[in-house]
């Protein structure tokens, strides 16, 4: 027992060191900081609400669609940010895994909790947008943790996944890419599901079983208005509502069993 408990904080003082390390270097060198924790998102929702708010009209018959776009695009590009770094992070710390015998799981942990806190932080931005577009916070709102919860979990999943197959295919860096370039059309993040649903009830459905499409919007539900459209305002369903959390639940799984399976092969891959 005393042996498990030395072994246990020794690997949460590398999973902080880690954290630590992978927050320092993402901004080295900046003359800005950890300011582009900030920075990057707001420059990326005032490109999009300019092309797509003001010009092409999308979000016109949305309640505060430049705070509903805002939270978005942030969700999302914690996602990104989360599984990207995932998908490398055994492979660039080859030499570490070399080197020190330790659970290879905490590698790809410290780069999601290095995403979740930039995720925090901009979520502060977004609560301050709030604010002043005079949004009432609704009672409700306490659900928006467990949304937050819910989407660190996704997208830790898939990181584990994607770190463990890119140890033995390196072609998964170009193929996720373009998942992520068509993700962000094929998720109501620019584009509201509305308009989606003007189209096809049935492809809007489908779209929001996709769980980080569910995520967000849901987030917008509970955080900037409820005319938004949802997985159960579409359905009135309760198994097509759990359906995208039936998925997190098994894409756990089989992240959890592929990386474990593979993990003691890594120090000969990397």
């Amino acid at each position: 027992m005393h042996l498990q408990n030395i072994l246990s904080h020794r690997n949460r003082a590398l999973l902080r060191e880690l954290v630590a390390t992978d927050f320092k270097l993402r901004y080295q060198g900046s003359a800005l900081g950890y300011l582009w924790s900030l920075f990057r998102p707001l420059f990326l929702f005032a490109i999009l609400y300019i092309v797509f708010g003001y010009f092409a009209k999308f979000g016109g018959n949305i309640d505060h669609y430049p705070v509903y776009l805002l939270l978005g695009i942030v969700l999302w590009n914690f996602f990104v940010e989360a599984t990207n770094f995932g998908l490398g992070s055994i492979v660039n710390r080859g030499d570490l895994i070399r080197k020190i015998n330790f659970p290879k799981y905490i590698i790809v942990v410290s780069g999601s909790i290095s995403a979740l806190i930039n995720l925090c932080i901009s979520l502060v931005v977004v609560l301050l947008f709030v604010l002043l577009a005079g949004i009432h916070l609704r009672p409700v709102v306490i659900l928006l943790p467990f949304l937050i919860v819910e989407l660190y979990i996704f997208a830790l999943a898939v990181a584990f996944f994607l770190s463990a197959l890119y140890v033995k295919y390196r072609d998964v860096s170009y193929i996720w890419e373009l998942v992520m370039q068509a993700g962000i059309y094929a998720t109501p993040i620019i584009i509201p599901i509305s308009l989606v649903l003007a189209q096809s009830r049935l492809a809007a459905k489908v779209m929001l079983l996709n769980p980080i499409a569910q995520i967000i919007q849901d987030a917008r539900y509970v955080l900037v208005t409820p005319s938004t459209d949802t997985l159960y305002k579409l359905t009135h369903n309760w198994l097509s509502v759990i359906t995208p959390l039936i998925i997190i639940i098994v894409l756990v799984i089989t992240a959890a069993l592929y990386f474990r399976a593979n993990a003691k092969y890594f120090a000969e891959n990397v």
